[in-house]
């Protein structure tokens, strides 16, 4: 998509009308999604256009999906495009707020505030998970695409900024016990992901001294699933070797019982939620984001009719590395790394100060994952296609296991 040139699917910006509705009467809330077209945005852009405080909803994403809710509009930008990646040099200037490019115009950040003018929020969800053996071009998307978003936000004069954090920008921490948002993130330095999403905490820090007028609201949920995300992730984390059709009760018989293999999940419908009150209400800050029970091996092998068995982590790590620089599998053996030193999380403030429970527990939300991947679910939009356009999990293999961005 050109970044000077961000359309909507109805026609000129602003316009009514067309399969979504349109952005309704102007009454209400104007809500700007950035990465509205994945797992979490599909659900966070219906959860607003559900929401009768909410008038219309932009979403923003590289490419434009066929789906559309009520009161939806759409936008295509590339976040990860602008002055810097074109070899120019940058200034941090003393932290997000004062970051741009130098000797260049930022077309992406300057489409963005235009974008961004009159909003009541702007809810930032954009992410790219591959490609794994090329962390440079997540990066871009990643950490300077938000710096593009965090800037347009404040020069856009947009009152509020709900960012996608994550679990994996905490520290290493305990599986024991649970931590609540003061602890340290650091994240696990040896992981892109974790990497990225902990230095955008530190961005932020800034950011909200530099910008005290924006209120920002950090969410770090644990991990996210629903059926419609099914065939994404089997794609993201599991490559084209995996038989979806084949992921069903009994046909699995073990579950590896590993070290540190504890971890906190969630639909991805709840995080949503969590994205509506934040918008709608006034809470700032962070707020960790997970439903019950922790998940562990003794519960995958329930939910897989499967027996646990005990094994120790270096075989395990070893193959999957082997499988990563054979370009085998698309997940890194250091974000499987990560995952092992993720804390516990108490979701307590949540509760508290946004008003936010659950409603499906993490049993629930694997449970329909996996039917997912039974059926090969999926959405009508490019990142939550069913299959790949031009191939399925041929195109996986041409393009490269873990390259795709």
């Amino acid at each position: 998509m050109n970044p000077r040139n961000p359309r909507t699917s109805h026609g000129a910006e602003g316009a009514g009308g067309g399969s979504g509705g349109g952005r309704g009467d102007g009454a209400g809330l104007r809500v700007v999604v950035v990465g509205a077209t994945g797992n979490v945005g599909t659900s966070v852009v219906k959860a607003l256009s559900d929401d009768p405080q909410v008038g219309s909803v932009l979403g923003i994403s590289r490419r434009l999906p066929g789906w559309s809710p009520p009161k939806t509009d759409w936008a295509s930008v590339d976040i990860g495009r602008g002055g810097y990646d074109g070899g120019g040099a940058a200034d941090a200037g003393s932290g997000a707020g004062g970051w741009h490019a130098v000797g260049q115009t930022d077309e992406a950040k300057d489409d963005l505030v235009r974008l961004f003018k009159g909003a009541d929020a702007v809810v930032h969800l954009a992410w790219l998970f591959q490609p794994t053996h090329r962390p440079v071009v997540t990066w871009r998307t990643n950490v300077l695409g938000s710096l593009r978003v965090f800037q347009a936000v404040a020069d856009a004069g947009v009152p509020a900024l709900v960012h996608a954090s994550s679990v994996g920008a905490y520290a290493p921490g305990p599986k024991h016990r649970q931590v609540d948002e003061a602890w340290p993130t650091h994240g696990w330095p040896e992981a892109a992901y974790c990497r990225e999403k902990s230095y955008l905490e530190r961005a932020l820090d800034s950011y909200e001294r530099e910008h005290p007028g924006v209120r920002v609201v950090r969410m770090r949920p644990g991990f996210l699933f629903k059926k419609e995300s099914a065939s994404e992730q089997r794609r993201l984390f599991a490559g084209p070797f995996v038989p979806q059709r084949l992921v069903r009760p009994g046909l699995l018989p073990i579950v590896p019982d590993l070290p540190g293999l504890r971890f906190q999940a969630m639909h991805t419908d709840d995080a949503a939620e969590a994205y509506r009150l934040a918008v709608t209400g006034s809470a700032r800050g962070a707020f960790n984001l997970a439903a019950d029970p922790v998940v562990d091996a003794g519960l995958l092998a329930e939910l897989l009719d499967a027996r646990v068995v005990r094994m120790p982590l270096r075989p395990v790590r070893t193959a999957l590395a082997a499988g990563w620089h054979s370009h085998l599998l698309p997940a890194s053996p250091q974000l499987f790394d990560a995952v092992l030193r993720l804390p516990l999380m108490n979701c307590g403030k949540a509760r508290q100060e946004l008003g936010w429970s659950p409603r499906w527990s993490s049993e629930e939300a694997l449970g329909e994952f996996l039917q997912g991947l039974r059926t090969v679910a999926g959405m009508d939009t490019p990142t939550l296609a069913r299959r790949m356009p031009g191939g399925g999990r041929l195109r996986e293999l041409r393009t490269g296991v873990g390259e795709h961005p």
